[in-house]
């Protein structure tokens, strides 16, 4: 299975929007906090060349956006193919 990682916030709505949408489809994540570890954050910043607003999803490593991305992959039926 895919690694997915969630970029998020401890004060973010999307953010648990996001991880709540993942649980639901059955997608496992890990969540990466940018708010409390500058190491976690230089990682943020490499792979999603220099985002600035969470959620941002990465999935092995490639990012892809944030939780309008996600959905719309989703709906698109290309979310699985990722993940699988």
């Amino acid at each position: 299975m895919a690694r997915v990682k969630v970029f998020s916030t401890g004060i973010c709505p999307i953010c648990e929007k996001t991880k709540a949408l993942l649980t639901k489809w059955g997608i496992p994540y890990d969540e990466v906090r940018v708010d409390t570890d500058m190491t976690t954050r230089r990682e943020f910043t490499k792979i999603t060349n220099g985002a600035r607003t969470v959620p941002q999803i990465a999935i092995d490593d490639k990012w892809i956006g944030g939780f309008t991305e996600l959905t719309e992959l989703h709906m698109d039926n290309e979310l699985d193919d990722l993940v699988e």
